[in-house]
């Protein structure tokens, strides 16, 4: 589960920040694309385990969901697709592997109180 090397990762950056800013991290801000390879849940649940312990223990971890959205040559337009598992225009059928957003795994803000 490669979830728990990214939720170790995100403690450890934002506990730098906390400690940088002289307060302690209440929630960790992330966008979690549909296609980055992250399962939410299990992220949710590594950030639980990576909190113990530490100064972020009891913060709240936010993700707002980014959805898969391409870029269709042939409609030339940008489509958000329904399913991460065909690379497939919704509008006409045709393949759209020009992939625009939804592989993002971005850590986007911290709430810190004083």
């Amino acid at each position: 589960m490669h979830e728990l090397s990214v939720a170790m990762s995100i403690v450890e950056m934002a506990t730098e920040e906390g400690a940088r800013h002289g307060g302690k991290v209440s929630a960790v801000h992330l966008r979690l694309g549909a296609f980055s390879g992250v399962v939410r849940d299990a992220l949710l649940f590594s950030y639980e385990v990576a909190c113990h312990d530490t100064p972020l223990e009891g913060s709240t971890l936010v993700i707002e969901d980014v959805p898969l959205v391409v870029y269709c040559p042939h409609c030339q337009a940008r489509r958000a697709l329904p399913s991460i598992q065909a690379l497939v225009c919704d509008a006409c059928g045709q393949p759209t592997p020009d992939v625009r957003e939804g592989r993002e795994l971005e850590l986007v803000a911290l709430e810190i109180a004083e």
